[in-house]
């Protein structure tokens, strides 16, 4: 199977199924010397562990990280670190059936098409938790941004209709809410909505915002590799997501230039920056030093124990009701898979601009 493998410079490769013995990451390209070990890995990967509130998944897993190479005394080691997440509460006999069709809105019939054998435990490599090997890579991303001043930070900006409002947002709300959410109002009126679906056997989806503050102007490779590209690539490989937007995004089809454009202007420190950040802080595939800000949109929980119409492998017309421990919502859990998928592209991508001049070049090595 090809695909498992991201990145250039700054490079992982996830590995294990939902229902196998465990699920992992290896990280090549870590530089030497960096602060790391398994409570640094494990606060990230907390973030997306299942069990936490009602609102996600009754699967029991501690995900509990342990780092198998590439660190000595707490240090990284230069090394390719490998890290391991055993799986501890499958309950396999809840996929038995699935084994005989397919279900809606997973990729249970292109897998069986593409490979003419699947593992059907929930959904093996295609599961949500693949994502624990980019969590836990993306933990190391995320270090090594701190380092250079550069914060990425996710939330959820909506679920089903009920957006956020800016004006009641604050930081340190997103960990008190079970969605993530920065505005609590708008949290509380989550639960109720989620709790309706929860009765009518049915899921949610939503959107999650990003937003990059810190980064230096100039990254990004002007034609393939630009920056808003790579993000594209990384944050659409996430399993739910199916679309992204920088900036004012799908607004900018409605504006005109005079609109969109982004005037400059020489600020009060005297260096240059925008009236406007209708670019989402990149411009040419190039980030310009202000913020980057993307959204991504999170498509509802695919396993819904509502009665679904599929077909089985036998060619029949069937109705099925999915069983299985499964989110009524997955969209809380992906923000933290989205601010590692972010950080690693960051990491590769700067680690590819200091070859971008010659005084990057020396001054390294002279």
């Amino acid at each position: 199977m090809a695909g498992s493998t991201y990145g250039n410079l700054f490079k992982i490769t996830t590995w294990g199924e939902s229902h196998g013995k465990a699920i992992g990451v290896v990280v090549d390209g870590v530089p030497a010397g960096l602060d790391l070990n398994e409570e640094i890995i494990q606060q990230y990967l907390n973030r997306r562990r299942p069990g936490q509130s009602e609102f996600t998944t009754e699967r029991n897993e501690s995900d509990s990280v342990e780092i198998l190479s590439g660190t000595f005394e707490g240090k990284s080691t230069g090394a390719p670190i490998s890290m391991i997440v055993r799986n501890k509460d499958q309950h396999s006999a809840d996929y038995d059936d699935i084994a005989t069709y397919y279900r809606p809105g997973h990729a249970d019939y292109t897998f069986d098409a593409k490979y003419g054998f699947r593992d059907y435990r929930g959904g093996g490599r295609t599961s949500g938790r693949e994502t624990i090997g980019r969590v836990a890579a993306g933990a190391i991303a995320s270090e090594i941004l701190k380092k250079l001043n550069i914060n990425v930070r996710a939330y959820t900006k909506s679920i089903g209709d009920i957006n956020i409002n800016y004006s009641n947002c604050q930081i340190s709300n997103i960990a008190k809410s079970p969605f993530s959410m920065p505005d609590l109002e708008a949290s509380e009126a989550v639960e109720e909505l989620v709790r309706l679906k929860k009765e009518e056997q049915d899921s949610l989806g939503g959107i999650i915002e990003c937003i990059i503050s810190g980064m230096p102007i100039g990254v990004g490779e002007p034609v393939f590799d630009k920056l808003d590209a790579n993000l594209a690539k990384a944050i659409m490989s996430i399993g739910a997501i199916k679309g992204i937007e920088f900036g004012s995004g799908f607004m900018a089809a409605k504006s005109t230039g005079s609109q969109n454009n982004d005037p400059f202007i020489i600020d009060e420190n005297g260096n240059i920056s925008k009236v406007t950040n209708n670019a989402g802080g990149l411009l040419g595939g190039l980030s310009d030093g202000t913020e980057i800000v993307f959204r991504a949109a999170v498509k509802p929980t695919s396993s819904i124990a509502m009665t679904q119409k599929t077909v089985n492998k036998a060619g029949e017309n069937i109705e099925i009701n999915i069983k299985g421990r499964h989110d009524p919502l997955i969209v809380p859990r992906a923000v933290v898979v989205v601010e590692s998928m972010a950080a690693i592209t960051l990491v590769d991508m700067l680690f590819m601009n200091m070859t971008s001049k010659i005084d990057n070049i020396v001054k390294i090595y002279k």
